[in-house]
């Protein structure tokens, strides 16, 4: 049997329609923006492999920590023991985040660092003898594909088959200054008649909902409500995090800062699985107890994994980097030139920018995003002119790594408007 065979007799692909599935592209090697296929022909990663490379394929700089780690150790339990790694990157990381967060807790991708979020928010009040259970969530949420990631998460395709067992979450429309004082209503009569533990949102951009973008100052001023009425708050920046958003955290955008943060994708460079929970002292401090029982049991057999840690050590050094903060703006200044550029397009419904993502949602008709065929048509394309922009289904973005140049930008946009042209 040749690969194609092979991969097809043994290996289940994610978020695959397996009745029409084409055979998959099989890539011998990456190199910065570009993968490379069996047949020699290279592809820009304009999608940053899912959201997770920041800085490029095979960086000679985090390939060299990653590999000096493994010649130390390259795991060991974390319950008992500890690691100059984990150690130094929690210093990093809250050195970064917002002044209120104190700890670190590890885990291993975005999914499961929105679960400890949950369990955190949850058995924080079981601890102080308050239990809520509640959860408020914005519409077309995507919280990952744990049970409690798909609750809080909107309910759609992606879950429409487990519905029967999520627990229940009370889903408000992303806030804005017209629906501000009545989402705000909202919240103070569910406050009356359940017992609300905590507010998860995704800042500034809903990635999976086909990179929607809110503006800033209303999410500000719910968080404020939310402290007001002692509502534990979470921001999951698996996907905003590390100079997507333009900053370094899309929290930084915001002068009120949540209780709770995720973290994954972008905190190895691409290089290894790796989720954060980072929470505020209070936080915390309720699970300091002479009774054991208010011990937060939650582990993962890969928890601050030595080698994903030095991936990510290494990555920070490159988010450091003035040359780094550079690129990141000059992403966004050719966005948003672009933006300008087909802002009118009759193909076009909506054109949106934030940092460096830039989203291009196309007028069709019937189902919007995941199940519009129009995905398949972009996905084709876009591949056949050596571009990777797997589509949300009727939205398309481009989310690059920030090695990528001008030039490869260009070409990206020159074969945008090719298409929106057909």
């Amino acid at each position: 049997m040749n690969w194609s065979e092979r991969d097809k007799k043994h290996i289940w692909h994610p978020f695959t329609h397996l009745k029409t599935a084409v055979d998959p592209i099989r890539i011998t090697k990456a190199e910065g923006l570009y993968l490379y296929d069996d047949k020699g022909s290279k592809i820009m990663d304009a999608i940053s492999s899912w959201w997770v490379n920041l800085h490029g394929h095979s960086h000679p700089y985090i390939s060299k920590k990653v590999s000096e780690q493994l010649f130390s150790f390259e795991h060991i339990p974390f319950a008992d023991f500890t690691h100059q790694p984990a150690i130094e990157l929690a210093e990093r990381l809250l050195g970064h985040l917002p002044n209120n967060q104190s700890k670190i807790f590890y885990s291993d991708n975005g999914s499961t660092a929105v679960e400890v979020a949950l369990k955190m928010t949850l058995q924080y009040w079981h601890n102080k003898g308050e239990p809520k259970n509640t959860f408020i969530a914005l519409e077309n949420a995507y919280h990952g594909d744990t049970f409690g990631g798909m609750s809080v998460g909107a309910r759609n395709v992606f879950n429409s088959a487990f519905e029967n067992q999520l627990f229940n979450v009370a889903h408000i429309p992303i806030p804005t200054k017209e629906n501000l004082e009545q989402i705000k209503e909202v919240i103070g009569q569910w406050k009356e008649n359940h017992s609300i533990a905590g507010f998860i949102f995704e800042p500034l951009v809903q990635g999976a909902a086909g990179m929607m973008m809110y503006d800033g100052e209303t999410l500000d001023e719910l968080i404020a409500f939310c402290k007001q009425n002692e509502i534990i708050t979470i921001a999951d920046e698996v996907m905003t995090g590390f100079g997507r958003t333009g900053k370094f955290f899309a929290t930084d955008h915001l002068n009120n800062k949540p209780d709770i943060i995720g973290l994954s994708k972008g905190l190895t460079g691409g290089y290894l699985p790796l989720g954060v929970t980072s929470c505020a002292q209070f936080i915390y401090d309720a699970y300091i107890s002479d009774d054991k029982t208010k011990t937060f049991f939650h582990g993962h057999s890969y928890t601050a994994n030595a080698t994903a840690c030095a991936a990510a050590l290494a990555s920070l050094d490159l988010m450091e980097k003035r040359e780094t903060l550079d690129q990141i703006q000059m992403i966004e200044k050719e966005h948003l030139s672009f933006l300008k550029e087909i802002k009118d397009h009759k193909a076009c419904k909506d054109i949106r920018v934030k940092g460096t993502i830039l989203a291009i949602e196309l007028k069709t008709e019937g189902e919007t995003h995941y199940l519009n065929t129009i995905s398949e048509k972009i996905n084709s394309y876009f591949l056949n002119k050596g571009i990777l922009l797997r589509p949300l289904g009727n939205v398309f973005y481009v989310l690059p790594p920030y090695c990528i140049t001008k030039d490869e930008l260009q070409y990206i946009y020159k074969n945008i408007k090719e298409f929106l042209n057909l």
